[in-house]
């Protein structure tokens, strides 16, 4: 048998320039499934995404995923990204031992929890919102260290550096400005600035309807850590979150970084989705 990708309707404009398209997956004429690939316009380097896959039963298990997998990869190729990203639920081991069989390497993973009370800041710790005059150099040290984040992650040094720009025009469009955006400095007794927590209360909604907010960043200065204020800052930021009315928090984590998870698991995330990617 023969298992083949067909349009499913025309080519569409996706976000920011970039393009996709829905596709059936074929059995000698007959539709058993289907998927989206998605590229994103960036400069030089830029990834795609495979995502949407569902074969229907009795189709499961007989090799349809893994043939459609292959085909969309050729249809990333030749819209010319360099490499393919997939997302896995944490609820679908199968189609996370496909990816993996596959060639794709976990990048990062995403975790939340609900929020319940939080408790106040250990004593003589303090903290307050970042000021317009402390923005700039922020930005551009947290461009930077995210930049580092990607590559040491596998990404392209000029994809890692064109990713990393974009996210933050997206996510902070008009700086401190941005509607649902708390960015706030950990201090100690005397004013020194011992870390920085960043998160957005308006990630997203969870299939109820609630809303998610996500740590976008939470950074312990080097010579203050290892003393348990990145746990501080967390609480600091799931108390921002209860105050605005928001009872869902997530992340993500990259894959290498097992201090961060250790962390955020003994503040009760969990896993929801792992981020996994292949060079094409």
């Amino acid at each position: 048998m023969t298992t083949t990708l067909r349009p499913d309707g025309p080519e569409e404009a996706g976000v920011g320039g970039g393009r996709t398209q829905r596709w059936h997956i074929m059995v000698n004429g007959r539709r058993v499934g289907g998927l989206r690939t998605n590229g994103w316009a960036r400069s030089g380097r830029y990834p795609g995404e495979i995502c949407e896959l569902e074969v229907a039963e009795p189709d499961r298990r007989r090799g349809r995923g893994t043939v459609a997998v292959l085909a969309a990869e050729e249809v990333l190729r030749y819209w010319g990204c360099a490499r393919s990203q997939v997302t896995v639920p944490v609820e679908a081991p199968v189609a996370l031992r496909l990816a993996q069989a596959l060639g794709y390497t976990e990048q990062m993973r995403n975790l939340a929890k609900q929020l319940d009370r939080v408790p106040p800041p250990p004593a003589g710790l303090t903290d307050r919102p970042v000021t317009a005059e402390e923005f700039p150099a922020w930005q551009q040290a947290a461009v930077a260290r995210y930049r580092g984040e990607l590559t040491a992650a596998g990404l392209h040094p000029e994809e890692a550096a064109a990713r990393a720009e974009s996210d933050h025009r997206r996510a902070l469009p008009v700086g401190l400005a941005t509607v649902g955006t708390v960015l706030r400095h950990l201090l100690d007794a005397d004013g020194n600035v011992l870390g920085t927590i960043w998160v957005t209360l308006h990630q997203g909604l969870l299939p109820d309807g609630s809303p998610l907010a996500w740590v976008m960043l939470v950074e312990v200065a080097p010579e203050h850590r290892g003393r348990g204020h990145g746990r501080t800052l967390m609480l600091i930021a799931e108390r921002e979150c209860l105050r605005a009315g928001v009872r869902h928090l997530g992340l993500n984590v990259f894959r290498d970084n097992a201090v961060a998870i250790g962390l955020y698991e003994s503040l009760g995330y969990r896993t929801t989705r792992y981020l996994l990617s292949k060079p094409l």
